[in-house]
């Protein structure tokens, strides 16, 4: 709400700002990267320190997992391997499993970082006559920043590239782009599969950067019918009963928003798991139907 004051503007505390005060090329969503790392790690590494086996006078308790947050994030893991990544991976589960792991949590931690008002608490302590760039050092939600989105759809790219070609060779790599398609239609589809494996990822940075943008900016109109009642009636009653409605409208927005948060995570791991997946030779599937009995087959 302070920010909202400061600014007319309800993407205020979404878009992202130099911070000329400290160096002309920092941005607070530079900043908030850089937080955002050290917090994950450290919540992580907690969090494996717990779920590991604990030493033998523990007994049977050493293999139980100690803390709600690290069994919160063992069961996540859980299911995320065994009902996501393991059924299209298969065996190369455990080979890209750190990098998809790594990635959830991350876009997670982006997301809910972007739900704490911290752009608020910032004003708060500097005072709204600070100049703008000096308000701030971090906060918002840098997945809402589609510079990030498209940075960590980069890196997505570039391991299902990698997949294709430790997969599939150089040759089936290049045979996957025409897909069995005679060579008088080479010239149609070669354009738009090289299109395809760029637009796959470039999907994805613009999903998860639309979807927080509009989430937040939702937030921030209806946290900003109070202050614009204000200014256009002088009425703080008024104003103050607006404002009121406005935050209990806010509350089951803000669950939804939380939602949003895990579910878009969700969805950039997943969809990058997918076309790593479509990446991969299914060599062993071919081998299981060649080895099947064509009575079987028949039944």
């Amino acid at each position: 709400m302070i920010h909202l004051l400061a600014s007319d503007s309800p993407i205020g505390h979404v878009v992202d700002h130099k911070l000329v005060w400290i160096h002309d090329s920092l941005t607070m969503h530079m900043v908030t990267l850089i937080v955002v790392g050290v917090v994950a790690i450290l919540i992580l590494l907690r969090a494996a320190s717990a779920i590991q086996t604990g030493h033998e006078t523990l007994g049977t308790d050493r293999h139980l997992t100690k803390g709600r947050l690290a069994q919160l994030i063992e069961v996540t893991s859980m299911y995320l391997i065994e009902n996501a990544i393991r059924p299209i991976l298969g065996k190369d589960t455990d080979r890209f499993l750190p990098f998809l792991l790594s990635m959830f949590f991350f876009v997670l931690t982006c997301n809910l970082l972007g739900l704490i008002p911290i752009i608020d608490f910032q004003h708060a302590i500097t005072g709204l006559n600070a100049p703008e760039e000096r308000r701030m050092l971090f906060g918002g939600t840098a997945t809402a920043n589609l510079a990030v989105t498209l940075g960590l759809a980069l890196l997505s790219f570039i391991v299902i590239q990698y997949q294709g070609f430790r997969s599939l060779g150089v040759k089936g790599w290049a045979s996957h782009l025409t897909g069995g398609a005679p060579l008088y239609l080479l010239p149609i589809m070669l354009p738009i599969e090289l299109l395809g494996l760029f637009i796959k990822p470039v999907a994805l940075s613009i999903r998860l950067f639309a979807n927080m943008v509009a989430g937040h900016t939702l937030m921030a109109v209806i946290a900003s019918f109070g202050t614009m009642a204000l200014r256009s009636t002088n009425d703080w009653i008024m104003s103050g009963s607006i404002s009121l409605a406005s935050v209990i409208v806010a509350i089951p927005i803000s669950f939804l928003e939380l939602f949003v948060a895990l579910l878009q995570a969700f969805i950039f791991m997943f969809l990058t798991t997918v076309f790593i997946g479509q990446m991969t030779h299914h060599h062993e599937e071919h081998e299981e139907d060649a080895s099947t009995p064509q009575g079987a087959l028949a039944h």
